[in-house]
C-alpha cells in the first residue's frame, strides 16, 4: 500500500510539471561544469568544439572558448582568474611569460607543434629576395628568436647565438642588407601585404588563409623540438583539478589526432607523444 501511495505522488508531480510546461532537469545536466579556455585567433575553435562535444558527453564538461588576438593577454587572464585554462602557446613562450607573472601558472598537458614559416606574396623562392628587401618578424622575445632562426635557416642572416632573447639588433651578418621590421605577431599577416616577405606564426597564417604556395621556408623542428611544443596551461594552485585532467585526457586521443590532420593537414601536428 505504501509503495502504491508513493508511486501515485511521484506520478502526480511529474504530470503537474509536464502540464505546466516546465523543463525537467536531468541529473547529468545539473552536474554540467563549464570550463572557459583562452585561445588566440580562430584557428583552433573547431578543434576545441569537437573536443567539447566529447567532454560534454563523457564527463558533463562544457567548454567555453574565449578568443584573444595577442599572445600576452591570455596568460594575464589566467593569472588573474578570468580564465580557467588557456591553450595557444609554446613551452618556451610559456616559460618566459610565466616567469614575468611570478610563476603563477603551470603546464598540464601537451597539444600540438606548429612550425613557423616564412611567406611571401611577391617572390616564389628565397633566392628571389633582392638587396634591401623588407621582411617582417614578430616582436615578442621567444617568437622573434624563432623567426631569426628561420632567416638563418634560409641563409639570409646570422645573429649572436649567445644572446638569450635575440632581436634584429643582434644580427651579425646581413649580406643583402635586408630591412627586417619587428611587428606585433598578430599584425604580421597585414604587414606581409606591403613587405617582401614575413615570418609568421602558424595560427595567424591559418586564420588568414595563407597558401602553401606562398611558403618560402618552414622552420626545421626535427632537432630540439621540445621548446616549440604547444601546451594547455592552468593556474598553479588549481592545476590538479579533476575536471582539468579530464579535458587534457580528452584532448590527447586518437580522435583528436585525426581531427588535427583533417583540419590542419600539415600545418600543425599532434605532439603529446612526440619524442
Amino acid at each position: 500500500m505504501k509503495n502504491g501511495i508513493k508511486f501515485g505522488v511521484v506520478s502526480a508531480t511529474a504530470l503537474l510539471i509536464a502540464s505546466a510546461g516546465l523543463p525537467i532537469v536531468t541529473a547529468n545536466a545539473a552536474k554540467t561544469k563549464t570550463v572557459t579556455i583562452g585561445v588566440v585567433g580562430d584557428t583552433s575553435r573547431e578543434l576545441w568544439e569537437r573536443i567539447g562535444k566529447r567532454t560534454q558527453k563523457e564527463h558533463g564538461i562544457k567548454i567555453k572558448l574565449k578568443e584573444f588576438n595577442d599572445y600576452v593577454k591570455p596568460n594575464q587572464a589566467l593569472a588573474d582568474g578570468s580564465l580557467d585554462l588557456n591553450a595557444f602557446q609554446t613551452k618556451i613562450f610559456f616559460d618566459d611569460q610565466n616567469k614575468k607573472l611570478g610563476n603563477k601558472l603551470k603546464s598540464i598537458g601537451k597539444t600540438v607543434i606548429v612550425p613557423m614559416r616564412m611567406y611571401s606574396l611577391k617572390v616564389d623562392k628565397v633566392g628571389d629576395i633582392k638587396q634591401g628587401a623588407s621582411i617582417v618578424v614578430p616582436n615578442d622575445a621567444t617568437n622573434e628568436a624563432r623567426a631569426l632562426d628561420v632567416l638563418v635557416q634560409a641563409k639570409l642572416i646570422k645573429y649572436n647565438k649567445k644572446v638569450t632573447d635575440p632581436t634584429v639588433k643582434d644580427i651579425t651578418s646581413n649580406p643583402k642588407k635586408l630591412d627586417i621590421k619587428e611587428v606585433d605577431a598578430g599584425q604580421a599577416v597585414s604587414a606581409l601585404q606591403t613587405a617582401d616577405a614575413g615570418v609568421i606564426n602558424g595560427n595567424f597564417a591559418h586564420d588568414a588563409n595563407l597558401k602553401d604556395k606562398d611558403i618560402l621556408v618552414e622552420q626545421n623542428l626535427k632537432k630540439n623540438s621540445a621548446p616549440y611544443v604547444n601546451l594547455i596551461a592552468a593556474p598553479k594552485d588549481k592545476a590538479n583539478k579533476k575536471v582539468y585532467k579530464q579535458i587534457v585526457k580528452a584532448y590527447q586521443t586518437k580522435e583528436t589526432k585525426a581531427d588535427i590532420k583533417e583540419l590542419f593537414d600539415n600545418s600543425q601536428y599532434a605532439a603529446w607523444n612526440l619524442k
